[in-house]
């Protein structure tokens, strides 16, 4: 009978083997760890190297491969006069605005222009059917009659006197009474005249003609005005307006309200026609200002001879002062806006370039732009700040 292992023997070699599993398990956890961390991707070692801005005291300094690709602008000192830069909106010249107002109260029964339309001074405009065209003729044909009378009577008190049939205060009284019927035939004939009525075609419909050419710039009467609409006989029915002449209203500060005065030359751009420039002369400055914003109202007188400005543009003027000041100019392109600042960049040791901050002005004729403060005369500058900020980012 065959004898078998011992149940001892039989666990421990049970056990052997288990270790032994384990053994080659974990080394064959350490090889695989070992590979994965061998076939790790660097990508920091493929990423670009970072720009190099050094900061020197709080300035920025930038290193730019071949610096001469950049040329510089050497800062010149240039005679201007000192400018004020403000915005306005056209609005019109009250003195050349003309309401149109109908004398007669009434109803509107036709409308011959509209809002901004060109008229011509007694261009039929519109017209009113007015109970008052009754009651002035009415006093107007009384009036006829009442003259008559009372000339008849003073030719007859004439004749009696002639022929010592009256006294002379009888005839005095005669003369008396024919003045007055006199006066008020004119009254009644200057109240038609008002009315628009012609005494000797008389009609219940007025017609209001306009009493000055331009342009209608308000309307208060509209086409639902002639369904039976009424129309108060101090109501403006149309405003005209000349609009040779406009005004440009700006607001200035009370800080720089004594660099303007009346008088005061102005170069006027529209935002629509930002290629063309205008002049004017300021005409008024308003003595009470804006409690909220601190502003005075300045109009400046503009002329308009081909109506290019219009009601409600936009625009902007510059104020020149009239003493010229020693100011630095340099070209326009060589200030890069950047941050809500104005910048410019300034050559330093070797292939360096320094940014500084400066605080631009106006712009001069050439492409030239004046720096208040940031560069003297004799600095040199980057002329293209933009090219030479954009080289440095993509570093």
């Amino acid at each position: 009978m065959p004898v078998g292992p011992c149940p001892d023997e039989a666990r421990f070699t049970r056990s052997r083997i288990a270790l032994l599993c384990a053994a080659i398990c974990t080394a064959l956890a350490l090889a695989a760890l070992g590979g994965c961390s061998g076939a790790k991707h660097d990508y920091a070692a493929e990423a670009p190297p970072p720009a190099q801005v050094e900061i020197s005291n709080g300035v920025n300094l930038i290193s730019i491969d071949q610096p001469a690709r950049y040329p510089l602008f050497t800062a010149r000192q240039a005679e201007t006069t000192s400018a004020l830069d403000v915005t306005g909106t056209v609005a019109p010249d009250v003195s050349r605005t003309v309401p149109v107002i109908s004398m007669a109260s009434g109803r509107v029964v036709a409308i011959h222009a509209q809002l901004g339309d060109y008229v011509r001074k007694g261009q039929l405009l519109m017209e009113v059917q007015s109970s008052d065209v009754s009651g002035a003729f009415g006093q107007y044909l009384k009036a006829v009659n009442d003259e008559r009378l009372a000339r008849a009577q003073d030719d007859r008190a004439k004749l009696l006197y002639g022929k010592g049939a009256i006294a002379q205060s009888q005839l005095e009284i005669a003369d008396d009474a024919e003045q007055d019927a006199q006066t008020g035939l004119t009254t009644a004939q200057e109240q038609l005249h008002v009315l628009g009525i012609d005494k000797d075609h008389p009609s219940a419909i007025v017609k209001v003609y306009a009493p000055a050419s331009g342009v209608i710039i308000a309307q208060s009467v509209t086409a639902g005005a002639a369904a039976g609409m009424g129309l108060a006989g101090t109501s403006t029915a149309f405003t005209i307006a000349d609009l040779s002449q406009v005004w440009i209203v700006c607001d200035v500060y009370e800080n720089d309200l004594p660099a303007v005065h009346v008088g005061q030359s102005a170069d006027i751009r529209l935002n629509a026609y930002p290629d063309r420039l205008l002049h004017g002369t300021i005409s008024e400055i308003d003595a009470v200002l804006d409690p909220s914003l601190r502003t005075a109202k300045v109009r400046i007188q503009v002329p308009n001879p081909n109506r290019i400005l219009r009601i409600g543009m936009f625009a902007t003027a510059v104020f020149h002062g009239k003493k010229p000041q020693a100011q630095v100019s340099i070209p326009a392109t060589a200030i890069l806006h950047l941050h809500d600042r104005d910048w410019v960049y300034i050559p330093a040791s070797g292939d360096k370039f320094q940014r500084v901050g400066v605080v631009s002005g106006a712009m001069l004729p050439g492409g030239m732009q004046v720096v208040a403060s940031g560069v003297k005369p004799g600095d040199r500058v980057v002329t293209n700040a933009l090219e030479l900020q954009n080289t440095a980012d993509q570093q």
